[in-house]
């Protein structure tokens, strides 16, 4: 498949296909009105295949990789679902690393976030992507169903689960102890939720176009937090003002990046969404975030 960017599709386009994918209009409602968009012989079809993710573009770091050990791991959750399974990724010389979470947006623990675990183990941190939809039987190969099953699981235990993961990552012997979050779209959301519910013993989290945690949950924070969104991103980014304030208020250490003009998933190299200048800088600022508060 040609790869395309954002630039190749309007932005009402764009914005169709986020609502679509945030599960705000089924797949029908979609098509119905991309329908305008499908002209000089492109097809709604064509649209919609064209905006798929495509897995093959986001291997960085190949499984085989002789740098790192990969390999699935199931955490206990009594609070939670009972269990969830995860993608464990560690570098192949050392003993202890600083450990980072790894969490995935709202289709489950695809390519592309298992990737970026990969990638963190080349930087030397044990890295741990758990799939919050192991209680539903786990990402099912195809973002556009792992959206639908993300919808069945009960919100409040899929929190649990992350927490339990969180602390389990934290606890293991190959860990330093140092705990640092990183999650996109949900999982931006869920990094803002686990710096309130773990406290002190989360020591940064990295938050990508992520949902903000409520201005009376934000003096429970102690972790340093780095955010980043995307410009193009409004139902997001309404959120920015009052936890800036809160943040502030509160003197809590924290960093707000926008990257003008961009894309929500801006990060995700499996789309057309993705912008490859504003994915490098943010991921650079996000490695050397980690560097400075879990080394």
């Amino acid at each position: 498949m040609e790869r395309k960017s954002a630039s190749d599709y309007p932005q009402e386009l764009l914005d169709l296909f986020h609502e679509y994918q945030h599960g705000d209009i089924d797949r029908r409602t979609f098509l119905d009105r991309a329908g305008k968009f499908a002209v000089g012989g492109l097809t709604v079809a064509a649209i919609f295949e064209g905006l798929q993710p495509n897995y093959a573009w986001a291997q960085q770091v190949p499984p085989d990789d002789k740098r790192i050990k990969v390999g699935y791991e199931t955490v206990q959750s009594p609070a939670g679902n009972g269990s969830i399974k995860g993608y464990l990724a560690r570098p192949s010389k050392g003993k202890k690393w600083p450990a980072v979470l790894v969490i995935h947006e709202n289709r489950g623990l695809n390519p592309y976030v298992e990737d970026v675990a990969r990638r963190l183990a080349l930087q030397n941190f044990v890295a741990f992507a758990p799939d919050g939809l192991t209680s539903v039987g786990g990402y099912p190969g195809n973002d556009e169903k792992g959206a639908a099953l993300f919808r069945e699981v009960d919100g409040k235990k899929m929190t649990e689960d992350f927490v339990a993961a969180a602390r389990w990552l934290k606890a293991r012997p190959d860990s330093t102890g140092k705990l640092g979050a990183v999650g996109f779209c949900f999982g931006g959301g869920m990094v803002n939720q686990l710096a309130v519910r773990l406290g002190p013993d989360l020591n940064a989290g990295a938050a990508f176009y992520g949902r903000q945690a409520g201005a009376d949950d934000v003096p429970k924070i102690a972790a340093p937090l780095l955010l980043h969104y995307a410009g193009n991103d409004q139902r997001v980014n309404e959120g920015i003002p009052a936890y800036e304030a809160a943040l502030k208020a509160n003197k809590k250490t924290y960093a707000v990046y926008m990257y003008d003009g961009k894309q929500h998933g801006f990060h995700n190299d499996t789309t057309p969404r993705y912008d490859a200048e504003a994915a490098k800088l943010a991921w650079t600022r996000t490695l050397e975030f980690f560097n400075k508060y879990l080394r």
